[in-house]
Parts: C-alpha cells; sequence; structure tokens
C-alpha cells in the first residue's frame, strides 16, 4: 500500500546514508587500495543482499535470471560493482573527497546525454540548460575557480571521477528495460562480478587485510553504499505516492556529505567546491522542473 510519510523516512534515511560515504571512502583509502576496498564491500554487499533474498523466498530466481540472460548479467556485474566503484575509489584517491563526490553528481547530465544514441530520446531546451549549469560547476571544481587559467590540481583525479559518472550512466542505460526483480537482479551482477574482483585484486594490489579500521570502513561502505541504501530507496519508491518528492531528498545530501567530510574526515572545503557544486545542483533542478505544468498552473491563476 502507498503511504506517503513513510516513503519520505525511508528516503531521508537513505539520503543521510548516502551523506556519510564519501567521509568512509576517505577514510578507507588511508587504508586500503581501491581494489582492495572493492573487494571487501562486495563481499559484504552479497551477504546482505543473499539474506534479503533468502527472506522473501526468492533465491531460486537467481538461477533463473541467468539462464535466460548470462551475458546481460555478466555485463551489469562488470560495470557495477567492479568497474563503477574501481574508478570512483581511485578519484577520491586521487582528489579531495569533496571534489571528488561533487563531480560524481553530474552522472545525472551523462545519464541525459547517453539516452540519446541509446534510448533515442530527445534532448530539451532545458536539458541543454541543465548541461551548461552542470558542466560549468564541475569545471569551477576542478579548477578551483581558475576557470580561465584551467590549472587542474589533478587532471588524472578528474578523469577518473567524470569516467565513473560514464560507467554509472551506462549501467543505467544498460539496466533500463530490465523489469526482473531489482535485488536480485543486483545480487546476481555482484556474484558474477566476484571474480573479476579477485583477479583484479591480485594484479593491482594483494590480499593483505592487515587493517581492523580499513576493514570496518570497508564493510561498512559494502552495507550503506551499495546495500542497505539500495533496498531502503527501493521501498520508498514504491511507497511514494509522489515519487518527486521522494527523489528531491536526494540533492540535500551532497551538502550534508561535505559538512560530515569538514567535521569527520578535517578535510578543508574549498570554497569553489561549494559554489561548483550548487552550480551543478541548480543545473539538476532545471531538468527536473516540469515547466510546461508550471505555465499551465500560472495561466490559470
Amino acid at each position: 500500500m502507498k503511504n506517503q510519510k513513510k516513503a519520505m523516512l525511508f528516503g531521508l534515511i537513505t539520503v543521510l546514508l548516502w551523506s556519510t560515504v564519501a567521509s568512509a571512502f576517505k577514510i578507507t583509502l588511508s587504508h586500503f587500495a581501491p581494489i582492495q576496498m572493492v573487494l571487501i564491500a562486495s563481499l559484504t554487499s552479497i551477504v546482505l543482499l543473499l539474506g534479503i533474498a533468502y527472506q522473501q523466498k526468492k533465491l531460486h530466481l537467481l538461477k533463473q535470471y541467468f539462464v535466460k540472460q548470462p551475458l546481460f548479467y555478466l555485463t551489469l556485474g562488470v560495470i557495477n560493482p567492479f568497474l563503477y566503484y574501481l574508478v570512483l575509489f581511485k578519484a577520491y584517491d586521487l582528489l579531495p573527497a569533496s571534489q571528488a563526490q561533487a563531480l560524481n553528481y553530474t552522472w545525472a547530465i551523462t545519464l541525459t546525454l547517453l539516452s540519446v544514441p541509446f534510448l533515442g530520446q530527445k534532448i530539451r531546451k532545458k536539458d541543454w540548460v541543465a548541461i551548461l549549469f552542470s558542466y560549468t560547476g564541475a569545471l569551477i571544481i576542478a579548477t578551483k575557480g581558475d576557470l580561465l587559467g584551467l590549472n587542474f590540481e589533478s587532471p588524472l583525479g578528474v578523469t577518473f571521477a567524470l569516467a565513473s559518472t560514464l560507467i554509472w550512466a551506462s549501467y543505467w542505460i544498460i539496466n533500463a528495460k530490465n523489469n526482473n526483480d531489482p535485488i536480485i537482479s543486483l545480487l546476481l551482477g555482484f556474484l558474477l562480478s566476484l571474480p573479476f574482483t579477485l583477479v583484479a585484486t591480485a594484479l593491482l594490489a594483494d590480499f593483505n587485510f592487515n587493517s581492523v579500521e580499513g576493514i570496518l570502513g570497508a564493510i561498512y561502505i559494502g552495507l550503506f553504499e551499495m546495500g542497505i541504501s539500495f533496498v531502503l530507496w527501493l521501498m520508498a519508491i514504491k511507497l511514494a505516492t509522489n515519487t518527486a518528492q521522494v527523489s528531491n531528498l536526494i540533492f540535500i545530501s551532497p551538502f550534508i556529505s561535505l559538512f560530515l567530510l569538514s567535521a569527520i574526515v578535517g578535510e578543508e572545503i574549498h570554497p569553489s567546491t561549494f559554489v561548483g557544486l550548487v552550480t551543478i545542483i541548480i543545473g539538476l533542478v532545471i531538468q527536473q522542473i516540469n515547466w510546461r505544468n508550471k505555465r499551465r498552473t500560472a495561466t490559470a491563476k
């Protein structure tokens, strides 16, 4: 049954959890390499999702989905969690977390651009305005406000951050027509990605997990970035009578995240990061506003 109050509560809890993960990323990166974090976090999410699937009596769907679409789910798994989080964690490794998380918020704009060639959608006028705002914001963050000088503190870090938006948007493009159970689909992708993560860990790092703080941090990421938040957000959307109200809660997250990065990690938030983030959020809001309905309402009054 629909319940907007519960939907808003689940949405708010999810947003608060998302707000903590940038700090968790940065703290854990001081102990482990990005691929080591991916491995522990993925294993944690697998255990969590297996428990949920078992409780919902849906474990049998794993084999059913895989037999029908093995390549599809293998592709999803390679993209998320393996490739996406490896690239994202590397961005956080090279950049201040405040910059990396702000740049990552442009993924919705990247999704708009990719929807044109892959989903046959058209870019509307407001989308172009949103794109202009969002990528201007990204440029402000990447150059620390030096737009004319174009001096990037870490060009490679910026590249990884923007690449993560491309990978994440691609994941949703590929997943757009997947009508199967979302939790089972996510679990299957995580299971199929595990061999790739294990091989990459052996090649890029090692299996020396001798930091308790690092392990706890990666487990936290697996639970609250990859697992529980996904389930809570699905519940919020399912219960919502007004999905837009729930979705708009997302805009709170980056600002809470900046506060936590300053308070917990002790990271200095450059003024240009805040300005750039606000510019990105403006672009995202412009993209969501239904101007036609706004004009109709104004005319009716």
